[in-house]
């Protein structure tokens, strides 16, 4: 089951592709968080997603928002895929044990072992302010997420 807006955003901590540790809770009180979830680095689908969020950071930047990925790929992965696409934020490894944050979303297909694709939008204060499920071979519409990242700024403004 997802987690719901309005709830308060499960704290994790989680290596990134540079091997820091990156908590949600270090952005209370300070950035918006966007997190993305999606199955699998390199694949065609997710490939296209982190492609359009390279090309619309500034976008998200101009938000005051912290763009956090999430998938079940090791660090090692992380590292090759974001050096390979441009990425600049942080890619966060929920490897071992596999899936563990995800699951505390809603996000984790045990079946398959894999994390789901979504995007939560986490405010300032902790809370989960946006979220939703996509399809798996769905690339999210980021105008959509960036349209509910400007209300929740300005809610939080």
């Amino acid at each position: 089951m997802s987690i719901a807006v309005g709830q308060t955003a499960p704290d994790f901590t989680l290596q990134n592709q540079d091997k820091k540790e990156v908590k949600l809770s270090d952005f209370a009180g300070k950035r918006n968080v966007v997190l993305l979830w999606y199955p699998l680095d390199w694949s065609p689908v997710c490939t296209s997603e982190h492609a359009c969020f390279v090309n619309d950071m500034k976008k998200f930047e101009t938000l005051d928002a912290e763009v956090l990925g999430v998938s079940v790929d090791s660090v090692w992965s992380h590292k090759a895929f974001a050096d390979k696409m441009g990425i600049k934020y942080s890619l966060l490894a929920d490897f071992h044990p596999r899936g563990a944050m995800s699951e505390k979303y809603g996000v984790y297909l045990a079946d398959k072992g894999i994390t789901g694709r979504a995007i939560a939008i986490v405010n300032k204060t902790g809370k989960i302010a946006w979220f939703k499920n996509y399809d798996i071979p769905v690339v999210p519409d980021l105008k959509e997420v960036a349209a509910a990242l400007s209300q929740v700024k300005a809610a939080t403004a």
